[in-house]
């Protein structure tokens, strides 16, 4: 895969895939419709991007039937702009970075190849602006880009089919990926079609860039940039965003 020169001028673009059901929540709501606070999940973690001043604006993947976003309303005077999602996430991404080129060739917005691709899950509603300085600030000359992450603490067992242990795992040089994960418009389009062209299953967009023989940087981010996938996880998330609000 060819790598795209940088640029100082480029602009940053968010992409929220948000057309899954988050199944486990055990919910009749998709879980990034769920409330939280005074706003629902998703809003929460749309409007941590546009209040970033280095976000553009951004485009959300959405589910074909998806009854519930046409009565949220985001104050934002940047564009928010909405695709019809896939059977996957990488499917729904993929659709998303589509609709960024088509407004680069159409002269919109003054989307570019070069621009900058932050992709961040839409039930991660406490992501902090500090998290967007990092990933800015460490990956703007990056050639190929990076992706918020945690180091792994805990000791990591690996099951057999009988969900009994196998083995234990060494935790040494072992991340979370977290997102945002963040990369060149033009080649994280390209090496998502690639990866889907040869059947390889990726689970984020860092997969797909790998795929392509290129290593992202990893960031170490915020513990508290969690994703809600479970119900316990919407109560941990209530106490995340109030303790950022009395900070």
């Amino acid at each position: 895969m060819s790598q795209l020169n940088n640029s100082k001028s480029a602009n940053y673009w968010a992409v929220v895939p948000a057309a899954g059901v988050g199944k486990r929540m055990a919910s009749d709501i998709p879980k990034q419709y769920l409330k939280l606070h005074d706003k629902t999940v998703i809003e929460h973690s749309c409007q941590r991007l546009l209040g970033h001043a280095q976000i553009s604006g951004i485009i959300v993947a959405l589910g074909e039937k998806d009854e519930y976003w046409p009565a949220l309303e985001l104050a934002s005077d940047k564009p928010v702009i909405t695709v019809t999602g896939g059977q996957e996430r990488c499917h729904s991404v993929l659709n998303a970075l589509q609709k960024l080129v088509q407004m680069s060739q159409q002269n919109e917005h003054a989307v570019a190849l070069s621009d900058w691709v932050l992709v961040h899950d839409a039930a991660r509603p406490c992501l902090r602006h500090s998290d967007i300085d990092l990933l800015v600030g460490q990956l703007d000359q990056n050639a190929v880009g990076g992706l918020l992450a945690l180091p792994v603490r805990d000791t990591m067992k690996r099951q057999n089919t009988q969900q009994c242990v196998a083995d234990t795992v060494e935790r040494e040089g072992l991340w979370h990926a977290l997102t945002p994960q963040m990369f060149r418009l033009g080649q994280l389009k390209q090496a998502i079609e690639e990866a889907i062209e040869t059947g390889f299953l990726m689970t984020d967009e860092s997969s797909a860039i790998e795929h392509a023989g290129l290593q992202p940087l990893l960031i170490e981010g915020r513990e508290d940039n969690i994703k809600i996938t479970r119900p316990a996880d919407l109560k941990l998330a209530e106490m995340y965003l109030k303790a950022q609000q009395d900070e």
